[in-house]
């Protein structure tokens, strides 16, 4: 037996070698632990990180990958100088991470990076024919219009990850998606679910960054509270299960316990259920289609009550703006995701206020001149010009 096989109920099944993109963060750190707690065969083949080398080197030492990728070149260097004694390959910049991505030995490629970072490696990987656990909701959100163009089969080649999407994911198995009513995606509100609107203009960088239920990196941590990163995962379900944006609804459910729903046309409705922890959503994509035991805290149903209510959208207006992009089409939704990523970042550095956030998205999307069936340069100078107005807006208006 070669050691990336494994017998189980007398069939072969042959485990992934598996490259992570984002390693050091949030998603990618667990993704390890995961496969630290799965154990042989599974094997890390590459690992990327945007800056994070001495992280990635401590990485390297540890699961002796082929190759890694390095976003900044001076950092590059320093790493490929002190992996001298392993002979890993040390690619550089957003190329370097494509190609790792697009190149690697791996049978699946976990793209855990973060905002639009995302959406060249991803395209890569699937081009390239290669299985996509996908953490990275903004490469359906900016590019998902140009994966269903230029790869139509993708959505049989993608696993998604984030819990809300591998619930619908789960609920769908076996299932005829043309009896599908309409999906709902759960939120917990975030921390500020009952702050009134002039208790939001007070909102702090580090009350924003308590999320009451989930461990996650700061963007998506602020975008949980302002209900955007609700409005990316509709997006983002939408070209993950061909569904219109009128068939996909939110709900506020603080507990974090039933993940999403489906609804069929016969009123049945299926709800994937467990505790608030990414790691689970992590291993499923890992082992899928199969699953294996794990250490994870049990769900316990008795220690919770499941409320429900609705998201209300003039306190937490990002999320009608995600739909109002998503409908637009086009290089909507990546001025949106763009505009998005740097009101986040200037709020986290206290330039503007939390209630700001959805202001200045929302002036950046009024000037952005939409392109239709936009191609890859289309989505990175809607990018690139949707990061430019922002910050010139907020210069503008102090």
């Amino acid at each position: 037996m070669t050691r990336n096989t494994i017998f189980k109920t007398g069939r072969e099944l042959v485990l992934p070698k598996i490259c992570i993109l984002g390693s050091t963060g949030s998603i990618g750190r667990q993704a390890l632990e995961v496969i630290n707690a799965l154990g042989p065969p599974y094997e890390i083949v590459g690992l990327s990180a945007r800056n994070s080398y001495k992280k990635l080197e401590e990485q390297c030492r540890l699961y002796r990958p082929k190759q890694v990728a390095l976003n900044n070149t001076e950092d590059a260097a320093l790493l490929k100088e002190n992996l001298g004694d392993l002979g890993v390959e040390v690619l550089t910049g957003d190329e370097g991470i494509s190609s790792l991505a697009g190149d690697t030995e791996a049978d699946l490629v976990l793209v855990a990076t973060v905002g639009f970072s995302g959406l060249l490696p991803t395209l890569s990987a699937l081009k390239s024919g290669k299985k996509v656990a996908l953490a990275n909701k903004e490469s359906l959100v900016v590019g998902g219009e140009l994966l269903s163009r230029e790869i139509p089969q993708f959505r049989e080649m993608v696993i998604p990850v984030d819990s809300e999407h591998s619930a619908i994911y789960q609920c769908l198995l076996g299932q005829n998606k043309e009896k599908v009513k309409k999906i709902t995606l759960t939120a917990s509100g975030g921390p500020f679910k009952n702050l009134y609107t002039e208790q939001l203009k007070e909102a702090t960088p580090a009350q924003a960054l308590k999320h009451p239920n989930w461990s996650m990196g700061p963007r998506i941590t602020i975008d949980s509270a302002t209900l955007m990163n609700k409005g990316f995962e509709v997006l983002e379900a939408s070209w993950l299960f061909g569904l219109e944006l009128e068939r996909i609804e939110v709900m506020i459910h603080p507990q974090s316990v039933i993940h999403s729903m489906v609804e069929f046309v016969d009123g049945t409705v299926l709800a994937q259920m467990g505790t608030p922890d990414m790691r689970v959503p992590i291993q499923y994509a890992l082992t899928h289609p199969d699953r294996e035991p794990n250490d994870f805290p049990a769900l316990d149903l008795l220690k919770h009550q499941l409320t429900f209510e609705p998201p209300d959208k003039e306190r937490f207006p990002c999320l009608d703006l995600a739909y109002q992009a998503g409908k637009a089409g086009g290089t909507s939704a990546a001025c949106l995701n763009a505009a998005d990523e740097v009101a986040v970042d200037l709020f986290l550095k206290g330039v503007i206020r939390f209630n700001d956030i959805p202001r200045y998205i929302e002036l950046t999307l009024k000037e952005h001149e939409n392109v239709e069936e936009p191609s890859v340069d289309d989505i990175i100078e809607a990018d690139w010009e949707a990061r430019n107005r922002l910050v010139k807006t907020v210069a503008r208006l102090g």
